[in-house]
């Protein structure tokens, strides 16, 4: 059994922490609501976030975050990522020397276009920090629907860890050193799913949605490249497996906010009917600072961003994407005819 502190009482720190208490670990949640942890401690479910997940009655819930970071085997760091930096230093003082910090927050820092693991690390340099992705909503999670997973980390030992902490029937955890292209692929699928929302709200068909998931991990393997991740990255479950589950499922908060924009409503408008944060958004404009960065093209992300920052008619720029100046798809080989 292993001590888990779960550092974060969201959909996701909730379905994890059941997951966890599920194969037989200790778990302590906090949160920096005190109200929340008041609800959790009251009701042992989280009725606004992750209705009918029930927790056992041997989770701890604290407000001390002291409380749940010392004397665990593992951290898991699963806050929203505009708040990743605040709890990561505030977590310092209490974090041991090589401590195992597993993150799941899906996010790229505006300010320093950093993935979440680098800001972690930044903050907390003594600690060894891990990521957790792939497509897996927190909503089937927590209802144990079998899902499947990879976990990333610098050292082979400390992913295997993760990987037999996590596993179970339900829950299949793969491993990977491409810590860099997992945080990519994570956070880039947001905002492309934000695109196939719009789609979405506009009233378009399974063509378009095809055509934005296809042409949208290309746009994410070619920036995810340049900056040093793997191609198989892409190809695998933190790449194309979550795009895929993102751009398709109404429990996709980036989707149910894209549809309210292609409806007509603001970004700040879609953001808080959806009632919950949209991670896409955050990404967005980091996504297009990277890709001046590396000289990358992200066509997709480039209109997002101008629909959601700058007023741009989402139909318009639909069009704009389709109008664009020719392109092939695959670079021709010296044996095809001109």
């Amino acid at each position: 059994m292993a001590k888990i502190g779960m550092i974060g009482a969201g959909s996701w720190g909730i379905a994890l922490s059941v997951l966890l208490h599920n194969n037989g670990h200790a778990v302590t949640i906090w949160s920096a609501l005190a109200e929340e942890i008041d609800m959790l401690q009251r009701e042992h479910e989280h009725k606004d976030k992750l209705p009918g997940v029930k927790l056992a009655d041997d989770v701890v819930f604290t407000k001390e975050l002291s409380e749940a970071v010392n004397g665990k085997d593992i951290l898991v760091l699963a806050v929203p990522s505009s708040f990743t930096r605040k709890t990561a230093h505030d977590m310092k003082e209490y974090v041991s020397d090589g401590q195992i910090i597993v993150n799941v927050a899906k996010g790229i820092e505006e300010a320093t276009l950093m993935t979440l693991s680098q800001v972690i690390e930044d903050e907390i340099p003594q600690a060894d920090v891990a990521v957790l992705s792939g497509p897996s909503h927190a909503e089937e999670v927590g209802k144990c629907i079998p899902t499947t997973i990879v976990v990333g980390a610098s050292a082979r030992k400390t992913a295997e860890y993760i990987q037999n902490i996590f596993m179970s029937d339900v829950f299949r955890v793969y491993t990977s050193p491409d810590v860099l292209g997992i945080e990519l692929g994570a956070a880039l699928k947001n905002v492309v799913a934000l695109a196939a929302g719009i789609a979405d709200g506009l009233g378009y068909g399974d063509n378009t949605k095809a055509a934005l998931i296809t042409r949208g991990i290309t746009e994410i393997a070619r920036l995810g490249i340049a900056m040093g991740g793997k191609f198989e990255t892409f190809c695998g479950l933190s790449g194309i497996g979550d795009l895929i589950v993102t751009c398709a499922s109404m429990h996709s908060r980036n989707r149910r906010a894209g549809i309210l924009i292609g409806q007509g409503k603001t970004m700040e408008e879609a953001m808080s009917e959806v009632k919950m944060v949209v991670e896409g958004v955050f990404s967005a404009k980091a996504a297009m600072k990277l890709a001046e960065k590396y000289d990358v093209e992200l066509p997709i992300i480039e209109q997002v961003n101008e629909v959601l920052f700058h007023g741009k008619p989402a139909a318009a720029a639909v069009k704009d994407l389709m109008i664009r100046d020719k392109k092939i798809e695959i670079i021709h080989d010296a044996e095809w005819e001109e």
